[in-house]
Order: structure tokens, then sequence, then C-alpha cells
């Protein structure tokens, strides 16, 4: 199906490289469901209904906020929709959002029950539209990072190696200048002056993520600014940007993409380490790396903490990994 829209033949080689690789191959489509249900969350887990009638009226609250004046409501400013009386109401699979509390428990973290299928947490939200809607931050953080990192190294970490002389020798002591920050105490001090929020961490993690990526674009240009094509543009009058545009940086992106599902599984566990520390987004956004630090806290009573987060991360980490061994397969110019 997908081969019917690729018509550079050494695209579609590379992809049928990575087909055959039934392992990359599966675990692309299950991560993309995977990336479906997180992004679908609000429909999939939620304390409001997808659809409600009261009074002949239609209302679907999961894709709008409605007054509690809109339900006759005068002595609450909040609807709660599970003790609303109404026609027919149509639930998500799961009732709960990830900011909700069970008050139907004793005490909290509580175990998985009929309710609750994966337990809650020490404050009684509900651990499984925490996974659910944690994903979501996960994979936007990890994939921004990625990307802006990419920009970053391919602007400095090109310009370094297609120009070269002093321009290439005095860039690399700035990196190396610049990689000899201590990233995690520099990060500590920022988030001790600012509330650290999601945008503030992918910056941060850009500025110091750059780097690796800046290092193999700069050693790609080294290599294929001195190639016959390029020198042949040249010699037909190609202007320096249309070079580096149409025929340098094509051929300079292997190692980037290569390496990219391995550089996105290793941001998911940056952030994962920083929410485990509690240095990374603010509280009470879903998180894996939370939900691991709570289990900490109630190692002895509270198992489901550790147990299912943990097997999100690593059935997350594991697919990616996965997926960049199809991918080094496919680019690899060596295999048959």
């Amino acid at each position: 199906m997908i081969e019917k829209f690729i018509e550079n033949e050494l695209t579609l080689k590379r992809w049928r490289r990575f087909k055959n690789r039934k392992s990359a191959y599966y675990c692309s489509w299950f991560f993309i469901v995977c990336l479906l249900l997180t992004f679908a969350a609000p429909i999939l887990s939620n304390s409001k209904p997808l659809y409600l009638s009261v009074n002949g009226n239609s209302y679907f609250p999961v894709f709008k906020d409605y007054h509690p004046k809109e339900f006759g409501i005068t002595n609450s400013l909040v609807v709660d929709y599970r003790k609303l009386e109404a026609d027919s109401k149509v639930w998500p699979p799961f009732k709960w959002d990830p900011y909700e509390s069970n008050k139907q428990v004793d005490s909290y973290p509580s175990a998985p029950t009929n309710i609750n299928y994966l337990g809650t947490d020490e404050s009684g939200r509900d651990v499984l539209a925490r996974i659910l809607y944690g994903f979501k931050y996960s994979i936007v953080y990890a994939v921004a990072v990625w990307f802006f990192s990419l920009i970053i190294g391919i602007i400095l970490g090109g310009t370094m190696g297609y120009v070269g002389g002093k321009v290439d020798l005095f860039g690399q002591r700035a990196v190396e200048i610049f990689s000899s920050i201590p990233y995690l105490f520099l990060l500590l001090i920022l988030i001790s002056i600012f509330n650290p929020n999601m945008i503030m961490l992918i910056a941060i993690t850009t500025i110091f993520g750059w780097i690796g990526i800046g290092t193999y674009i700069r050693a790609e240009f080294l290599k294929n600014r001195k190639r016959e094509f390029v020198e042949a543009a040249r010699a037909n009058g190609a202007s320096n940007t249309r070079i580096i545009l149409k025929h340098i940086l094509p051929n300079s992106l292997t190692p980037v993409i290569t390496f990219a599902p391995f550089v996105i599984s290793g941001h998911i566990i940056g952030l994962a380490s920083l929410d485990y520390l509690g240095l990374g987004l603010p509280v009470p956004t879903p998180s894996w790396g939370e939900l691991l630090a709570q289990a900490q806290k109630h190692f002895t009573v509270a198992w489901w903490l550790a147990v299912y987060p943990s097997i999100a991360l690593a059935v997350t980490l594991t697919t990616l990994n996965l997926i960049g061994e199809g991918v080094r397969d496919a680019m690899d110019p060596n295999m048959t």
C-alpha cells in the first residue's frame, strides 16, 4: 500500500529493507496505535460523558464546557456529571480523567479494583488515566527536543562543516566549552528561579541536546563538501545555498535519521528521570516519572505504582529501540 506512493527508487529499497525486519515493522504500527490512543485520551478516559441528553437537549461535555446553569444547577460552579440526572449518558470506556480523585475509597493509594483498573495514586487519581495521558506529554517533549535540536544542529554543525577553516576551529572550541557546562546543575538553578513547564524544559534540553546532532552533521558536511557531485554543482554555477540545501544536506541526514528513534527514547527517559526527581513537569501534570516517585514513597503498600508505569516505560523504549534497529538496517548501504 505504502509502496504505491514512493517514487524514489532508493527510498523504496530502504522501505522494503525496513519492512523485511518484521520486529521493526510491527513495532512501528504498534507505536502508531499508541500515539492514536494517547492523543485520543479525552475520548477514552474522562469524567465527562461523550454524549448527554437532558430534557430533550443534546450535550457533548467532552468536547465543550457547559455552565452549570444550563442544567439548572445554581448551588455549584462545577457540574458533577456522575450525579447529574439525565435522559441518557454515553460514557468513555474509562470514567476517570487524570486529575480527578476517587472519593469512594477509604485511603490512598488504593489497589486495583473494577472501578480503578490499575489502582489509584497517593491523591486518589486513576493510574490508568495518568499513564494514558502521560504518554502524550512524554512523546511531545521527546519529539520536540529532537526536532529543535536537529534544526540547531543542522544550522551550526552544517556551517562549521561547510565553511571549515577558522569558523570550524573556533566553533569546535566553543562546542567543547559549551558541552562541559553541568547540565543538571544549570537545570536546578533555573527551576529554582522559574516555575518549570513543558516549554522551559524543551528549551533547556534543546540548548544542550543539539551538540550530538551537530557533531554528526559537521562530520557529514566535511565529508560531502568535496564530493564529485558537489564540485559538479559548483562548476555549473550553483550558489552555496543551493549546494547546501539541494546536494549536501540530503546526503548528510542519514546518521541523524538512523539515530532518531534512539534519541527520542533517550529523551523519554530523561523526562521520566526529571519528573522522578521533582524537576520536571509541574504537579499535577500526568507523568510516568512522578508515578515512580510515588512508588518509592509507598513501595511497601502500593506495588501497582511501580509495576504499571515501569511496564509502560519499558514497552515504549523497547518499541522505539526495535524501530531504530529497523531504520538503521534500512539506511545501511551495505545491507542486501
